[in-house]
């Protein structure tokens, strides 16, 4: 039988727990993990409106946080030594369903003075919304609440699916990971995969967030994945990413020096150059308006049809940055009397 480890509070931990530890038990739960917020962040606007209509069913309810802690284990390694400005934190996101650190990488993780987090049963066969997004973040939540956390240092990452995972919540959640490790594997933004957040959220997203892309030089699929990814990137006004491919690997993990130079590119964070970002900002919302207003000019004629397929383009391209605008159009079309 597996030995259980219930962790101890923040004044004991960091003299109590270091090196690795499996079958980690944690209990702390935050705001940012429950179900509400995870639909608000992680959907479009018109998918949240759908759910939020299932959910008025008095015989549909939403859970409140959708992962039960007791049932849940984490692995997690603690380096021996605290760095003057805490520890820097790495959840990490895997495709495989054991919370297992890769090869290697405990003694990159000593030098950098950055503690590992990984949930287990949160591999590819998990459910996303559900499972593996909520799981990081109360993973990241548990370590910050029980060891001295440099703030500016607290990153998400992944390998392969668990890599995508951790692109979207990069996205989704820039005011808890300043940086996202993606390993052999990534998306583009602004679509039905990985929708963009609120304006609020993806204005810090642009201006905080480092990504770090790292696929094998012979990994041909996600290298042009990377590649599609970073375009993306650029057409959305955002700027700070590095992207590396490592000779002579394919689909694989990093290796530890990979590994190494990942963290010391996630540690490069590169201040955005305003004027270049708010003249990008403003084709955006030159573009979202032109779209909105396109999609108002047909139900004003009649074309309430037309109107519904623009509005469900702009949700999945523009996702949270529409709202409330397409939150409004889209009641006012439901509104609309039924045609027999």
């Amino acid at each position: 039988m597996a030995m259980i480890f219930l962790w101890p509070a923040i004044a004991d931990a960091e003299t109590a727990a270091t090196g690795l530890q499996s079958d980690v038990v944690f209990s702390d739960y935050t705001p940012l993990a429950s179900s509400a917020e995870l639909l608000r962040r992680l959907l479009s606007p018109l998918n949240a409106l759908q759910v939020g209509k299932k959910l008025a069913h008095p015989a549909v309810a939403l859970r409140d946080q959708p992962i039960d802690l007791a049932q849940e284990r984490f692995t997690v390694y603690v380096p021996p030594q605290s760095p003057a400005r805490g520890f820097g934190v790495l959840v990490f996101v895997p495709p495989w369903e054991n919370a297992m650190l890769p090869r290697g990488w405990a003694a990159i993780l000593d030098r950098h003075g950055v503690i590992f987090v990984s949930a287990a049963n949160s591999g590819n066969a998990a459910n996303v919304l559900d499972r593996r997004e909520p799981l990081a973040l109360l993973g990241a939540h548990n370590i910050v609440q029980r060891f001295r956390v440099d703030s500016e240092r607290i990153y998400i990452g992944g390998y392969s699916g668990g890599s995508r995972v951790a692109m979207r919540l990069a996205l989704a959640y820039p005011d808890v990971f300043r940086g996202a490790l993606l390993n052999a594997g990534s998306d583009p933004i602004g679509d039905a995969q990985t929708p963009l957040p609120p304006p609020e959220i993806f204005s810090r997203f642009q201006e905080t967030t480092r990504l770090v892309y790292i696929s094998g030089q012979n990994d041909a699929a996600n290298v042009d994945k990377d590649a599609a990814s970073t375009r993306s990137m650029l057409e959305w006004c955002v700027f700070d990413w590095y992207a590396e491919r490592s000779p002579w690997t394919g689909h694989e993990v990093a290796g530890p020096a990979v590994f190494s130079r990942a963290l010391d590119m996630l540690d490069s964070h590169a201040e955005p150059k305003l004027a270049r970002l708010n003249s990008c900002r403003l084709r955006i919302e030159r573009e979202l308006g032109k779209q909105i207003d396109q999609a108002n000019d047909l139900l004003a004629a009649g074309n309430a049809d037309g109107a519904r397929r623009l509005l469900d383009k702009v949700d999945t391209h523009y996702g949270g940055l529409a709202a409330p605008r397409s939150v409004d159009l889209a009641i006012r079309l439901q509104s609309l009397p039924k045609v027999p």
